[in-house]
């Protein structure tokens, strides 16, 4: 497959309610419906280094075709990467929503993850559409996938799938040039802990964003 989120009292309830809505509405209930752009996401949600990250998918701030989210074929899309630094050992690309369950009220825990994938090697750059779901990927050796923040068929790929009616929501496709390898099993790898094994290790990066909202 390679080629190389009157009262004080009804606010807090709504806050909390809407903090248990993930990425996911087939999985989640829908949202509250805003689509202001208070509470942006963080400088580490949204930095982008020297890397260029493309899709032939979709170009920067586009829309994400239905086949590449939960309301089509939740397929991956096509990525391709370049200007990795001198020095660079494997790449990570993480895939995740600021905005979920939506912009006024983001989840506690952080952005939903829909992708994780790492350890992968230096001579790629590139993923083909549909990566298939696994820890263990057998193109190329020693990559790898950990889970993503949906209830099932969570290690892998998880497409954008908002609540309806809580407007565009942002997905930040990021790649990572690492110095290293990570030691990390596959199973257990999340978000958390590939950027915790990360850390220190990162020589560059780069990140695509595009959008996809599901109407009432």
């Amino acid at each position: 497959m390679f080629t190389r989120q009157s009262p004080i009292t009804v606010s807090v309830a709504l806050t909390i309610a809407l903090s248990l809505v993930g990425c996911g509405s087939s999985d989640t209930p829908s949202g509250n419906g805003s689509n202001s752009t208070t509470d942006p996401p963080s400088e580490t949600e949204t930095r982008s280094g020297n890397m260029k990250l493309t899709s032939s998918s979709f170009k920067e701030g586009d829309v994400i075709p239905e086949k590449h989210t939960g309301v089509g074929d939740d397929v991956s899309p096509q990525l391709l990467w370049s200007d990795a630094p001198e020095g660079t050992k494997s790449f990570t690309l993480i895939c995740d929503d600021p905005d979920a369950p939506s912009r006024d009220f983001p989840r506690e825990e952080g952005p939903w993850v829909h992708w994780v994938i790492y350890n992968i090697p230096v001579d790629v750059t590139e993923l083909a559409e549909a990566v298939p779901h696994g820890a263990d990927l057998e193109t190329p050796a020693g990559t790898h996938q950990g889970t993503n923040d949906f209830p099932d068929n969570n290690v892998g790929y998880r497409g954008p799938m908002p609540p309806p009616g809580t407007g565009p929501h942002r997905y930040f496709f990021k790649i990572y040039a690492l110095d290293a390898e990570l030691e990390l099993e596959a199973a257990n790898a999340t978000k958390a802990s590939v950027l915790e094994a990360m850390e220190g290790h990162i020589v560059d990066e780069g990140q695509l964003m595009a959008t996809f909202e599901v109407k009432s």
